[in-house]
């Protein structure tokens, strides 16, 4: 509660706004997975009703995730045009990938501080689901996995601001990725969050880290691939 507010927020009206707060973030989750795994293509169109009806969450949680969405680069809003998804930029990949590695260590050093046992446990399991997913070629499941991971991991730093930094070039990278996997390799990206996972779990701070720039090395080798 801000320090100016002359009186507290009933506890009604506070879960209200939090329930609100969850089926917005449901909202930006189902949105984010569909340009994600390109089931909302690069240039289309952004219909309302038709989103609405295919996420099944409202117009009004709908319409904040969009709104996020735009802030975050995914969807752009062009005059006479309406909403449209964002087009993969090839050209910036390489820079996004060395801005992103920043970010990435340190929330994975802070992380591996700052995480609650409960955290740690998950974490592990999303690199197991990941890993799984890999070795049955299972392209959906590993991709739900390693965004759940991020969602763990995200949590876990508690450094709000880094994670609003980074949740847009995640969900940038997490698109090039599914754009371009029939030249990647599922099962190194599962071991690098695995490798990941381990150190947060862990405590580790330092390999924690490591572990990060592992994991953007990959990344970044792909990209030179596509690119290339």
């Amino acid at each position: 509660m801000n320090a100016t507010t002359s009186s507290p927020i009933p506890h009604e009206a506070g879960d209200e706004a939090l329930d609100k707060r969850r089926v917005a973030d449901q909202a930006y989750d189902a949105i984010e997975n569909l340009i994600a795994t390109l089931a909302l293509k690069p240039g289309a169109p952004i219909v309302e009703a038709e989103l609405i009806e295919r996420i099944g969450l409202g117009r009004t949680p709908t319409r904040e995730a969009l709104m996020r969405l735009v802030a975050n680069g995914l969807i752009v809003q062009l005059p006479r045009r309406g909403l449209l998804v964002s087009d993969i930029q090839l050209a910036q990949h390489l820079d996004l990938l060395e801005a992103r590695r920043a970010l990435e260590r340190l929330i994975a050093s802070t992380s591996a501080r700052r995480a609650t046992p409960p955290q740690r446990e998950a974490l592990l399991a999303c690199a197991a689901e990941m890993t799984a997913a890999a070795k049955a070629g299972n392209l959906t499941a590993y991709l739900q996995a390693d965004q759940a991971l991020d969602h763990v991991n995200h949590a876990a730093c508690r450094n709000q601001a880094a994670v609003a930094a980074v949740i847009p070039m995640v969900i940038q990278c997490r698109r090039f990725w599914t754009a371009y996997q029939h030249q990647g390799d599922m099962s190194e990206g599962a071991r690098c969050h695995q490798l990941l996972a381990e150190a947060i779990a862990q405590g580790q701070s330092e390999a924690a880290a490591a572990a990060a720039d592992q994991l953007m090395d990959y990344l970044r080798q792909f990209a030179q691939q596509v690119i290339a």
